[in-house]
């Protein structure tokens, strides 16, 4: 947000500089992120000054132009070669000398030099008003007051002052501030505690010219959304353009002027922080209707774009149809132009909840909805409106009618119950009694009650982040100032032995492990796409399950993740629509959701693995990643966590996987491994097969208790290992093989596993390859291959009869 510092002195009186304004600014929680010089004319007409025409000849050779000596105030008057006809002897001019340079428009610059036009020496140029930037007008140079003295700089002449912008990163909590008389008022509460002042802020006048007619009536349909609607009718005003002190005013926070009234309207919202809106009285008619719009309605808004309304976007119409997206954008049709002559002047209080639900809805960010949005001052809307009628009549002439005000449910102060005793522990530094109740009185918080230690407070609306005893306490030191409160010479603390399991030491023991393997680390944003849910195969997840933002910073970040997969895939898409086909990913983050009217965390770890296994060299394979890869990256983490052991794969379904397992450490569930399913793919339009990994960390960070040092004996024997290639239906789970297998031999078959995948080319259509391995092992005696063979006969018919497996 903008704030101009000539401007901020209009409310109170300092004398502080710009550096001192913005240190005291941040220090109170209004961070200022930047302090810029502005000039009233880019240059500062630095090098202008004001002369005086002693003689005017004809030029030799040209019939337009004259040769004219100036007396510049310093010694031997100088000759310069004028082309304006208006120019003449004794006129006092404002005269471009040699070497300044001139700016008409803020992007064209022009320098002065000593030259010769038509073969006569010219050293200087006697200005027109557009050529210095102070006007458009070229007929003919500027001719001044005869009093001016020649020598005077043209800067002290036009008395043009510097300004300095403030540019301040507004918290969406302090909505206090959204106004030049917001900053003022912290500004003053410092500078009265802090330095003894007994600053007010002056508050301008509000006075206007009364008609002897009624204001349109108003009929609110929804209070719920509209609590306050004021309005007032003005005639017989004249549109035209802001006198400069007005457009001077809106250029410094980098407002373009536009005519007399919007820029009123502008100037009352950055000088009170309440937005108003003008409209041409007679397309209003008879009656102003401030109601919901009718799903579907089509509306054109002043950037020409035409929309289609919902059912919850609040408009204010007139009986027949819609002028403007209540507390959003005005209508194209509805607004001042250079034929109104009568209008209906606008101040209101809108939902906060509803402004940023219908600007988000239609991707719209105005300086109206980012005020409405926050919460303005419900009780200001009449100052608001009768600060900016004052102005309208003396700029604009016309006369008022009364303000028509609908608030049936005033917005009454908030009350708090405070303690003092405990203000001083949680800031950790005892303030004086009299020193916290003057910090509330600045800040407008009034004292109702007062026993000993307690206090009950009074605070106003326009304060909606001050509603707890903490916000007060928050209130009270950043105005007593943070860096006042010092920190403690000693410490004291007691050191205790404990058994707990180090979270930080767990999670870099394993990162470090991923990333040796080749992996690399991701941290994506905890809020994301609600349509990610919503377009996904996925049964698992939910959109009832979802954490919704209340004020959702966009579209795409309205709700909190359910899972890391869906970030995952976002990275994926991104690096592979780069060129980047080859990853292999991990990232350690939280999962939010709401179940029952509760809220659940969890904490995470999620890999990721696609393309190729090694990036493509021309002595590498390019293999892709395949099942056993990925299964084998888990292996790596049970075993370096030391719980790889009594492990339960189940089958697993609804999930965003097409196919994979749930895998179960004592009867606990810590995730799942699989491959990604094709639609969830197609949605991140990547087309390469994604294995990913997917741990419930808290659950892994329990079972580190389980995690035993033993000695087991080597077995004596030698492993046997057997291939299936299976030709499937693609509805079959490879978790079925594992249960059929171990259904058949549990004794001997320690382990079965997934090393290959294949879908399409001369495959039937529904059908996909399986290449699976069985792992055996007796540690009492070599196996025999007649008994191995057994075992895989049984299982195979096992996997025909009831899968419909073929052996390929």
């Amino acid at each position: 947000m903008n704030i101009s510092y000539n401007w901020l002195k209009n409310y109170l009186d300092f004398d502080l500089s710009p550096e001192q304004v913005s240190k005291i600014l941040t220090d109170t929680g209004l961070e200022v992120e930047g302090v810029e010089k502005v000039q009233a004319i880019k240059g500062g007409l630095e090098g202008v000054v004001i002369g005086e025409v002693l003689t005017k000849e004809k030029h030799p050779d040209a019939d337009r132009l004259n040769v004219t000596t100036v007396n510049l105030g310093n010694g031997e008057p100088v000759q310069i070669v004028c082309g304006a006809p208006n120019v003449d002897v004794g006129q006092k001019v404002p005269v471009a000398t040699v070497g300044a340079t001139l700016y008409p428009s803020p992007d064209e610059e022009f320098k002065i030099k000593k030259s010769k036009i038509r073969g006569v020496e010219s050293n200087g140029m006697i200005c027109a008003e557009d050529e210095l930037g102070l006007g458009k007008d070229h007929d003919g140079i500027m001719v001044l007051d005869p009093a001016a003295q020649p020598g005077t700089a043209a800067a002290q002449y036009f008395k043009l002052e510097d300004d300095y912008l403030i540019e301040i990163g507004l918290t969406p909590n302090r909505a206090d501030a959204m106004g030049h008389i917001g900053v003022a008022r912290d500004l003053k509460a410092y500078l009265n505690v802090h330095e003894d002042k007994k600053l007010e802020i002056k508050l301008p006048d509000t006075s206007y010219k009364k008609g002897n007619f009624k204001c349109l009536p108003i009929e609110v349909q929804n209070q719920e959304k509209c609590p306050r609607y004021a309005g007032m009718l003005i005639k017989n005003v004249t549109i035209k353009e802001s006198p400069k002190w007005l457009k001077d005013k809106l250029g410094v926070i980098g407002l373009t002027p536009i005519n007399n009234v919007v820029d009123i309207t502008n100037f009352v919202l950055h000088e009170t922080g309440n937005p108003l809106h003008a409209f041409d009285a007679d397309v209003v008619g008879d009656k102003v209707v401030v109601r919901t719009a009718t799903k579907g309605e089509k509306f054109t808004t002043l950037d020409e774009v035409d929309r289609t309304l919902d059912s919850e976007d609040l408009m204010i119409a007139n009986a027949s149809d819609s002028m403007c997206i209540g507390g959003v954008f005005g209508g194209l049709k509805s607004g001042v132009s250079e034929k109104t002559t009568s209008i209906f002047l606008e101040a209101a209080y809108f939902n906060p909840v509803s402004v940023r639900k219908t600007a988000k809805r239609h991707g719209l960010n105005t300086d109206a909805s980012f005020r409405f949005e926050r919460g303005v001052d419900p009780n200001n809307v009449l100052f608001a409106l009768e600060r900016a009628a004052s102005l309208i009549c003396e700029l604009a002439g016309g006369e008022c009618s009364e303000i028509e005000d609908i608030y049936p449910n005033k917005i009454e102060n908030f009350t708090v119950d405070f303690s003092y005793n405990r203000c001083n522990m949680l800031i950790g530094k005892e303030i004086p009694k009299d020193t916290v109740n003057a910090i509330l009185k600045n800040l407008d918080i009034e004292i109702i009650e007062e026993n000993g230690d307690q206090a009950k407070l009074s605070v106003p609306p326009y304060r909606v982040d001050v509603q707890r005893e903490a916000d007060i306490v928050e209130e009270v030191l950043r105005i007593y100032g943070f860096n006042n409160v010092e920190i403690p010479s000693k410490m004291t603390s007691s050191l205790s032995f404990s058994e707990e399991i180090d979270e930080e030491k767990v999670v870099n023991t394993i990162s470090d492990m991923l990333v040796s393997n080749g992996f690399l680390e991701i941290m994506n944003n905890s809020l994301t796409s609600s349509a990610y849910i919503e377009k996904s195969a996925t049964e698992k997840l939910s959109g009832d399950q979802n954490v919704v933002m209340l004020n959702p910073l966009s579209q795409d970040l309205d709700v909190m993740r359910q899972s890391l997969i869906f970030n995952g895939l976002e990275t994926i898409a991104y690096n592979q629509n780069r060129q980047n086909p080859d990853l292999k990913l991990f990232e350690f983050g939280k999962t939010y959701k709401k179940s029952e009217g509760k809220y659940f965390e969890n904490k995470r770890l999620a890999l990721f693995i696609t393309g190729s296994m090694e990036t493509e060299s021309w002595n590498t394979s390019t293999e892709k990643v395949t099942f056993a890869d990925i299964q084998g990256f888990l292996n790596l983490i049970l075993d370096k966590l030391g719980i790889n052991k009594n492990i339960q794969y189940n089958a697993l379904s609804n999930d965003l996987k097409e196919d994979g397992l749930s895998i179960h450490i004592a009867n606990k569930e810590i995730g799942n491994i699989g491959w990604i399913n094709k639609k969830d793919l197609k949605n991140f339009s990547i087309k390469s097969k994604v294995y990913a990994i997917d741990l419930d960390w808290d659950v892994l960070l329990s079972l580190l208790k389980m995690n035993k040092v033993k000695f087991k004996e080597l077995p004596k024997t030698q492993s046997v290992r057997r291939d299936f290639s299976l030709l499937l239906d693609e509805k079959v789970k490879f978790a079925e093989i594992r249960e059929i297998a171990f259904k058949n031999e549990k004794r001997i078959l320690r382990d079965v596993g997934l090393f290959d995948v294949y879908e399409g080319k001369n495959l039937d259509k529904g059908k996909k390859s399986y290449a699976v391995n069985f792992i055996f092992q007796d540690d009492e005696k070599t196996l025999q291959d007649k008994q191995v063979d057994k075992i895989m006969e049984a299982i195979r018919g096992d996997l025909e009869s009831k899968l419909g497996a073929v052996l390929r």
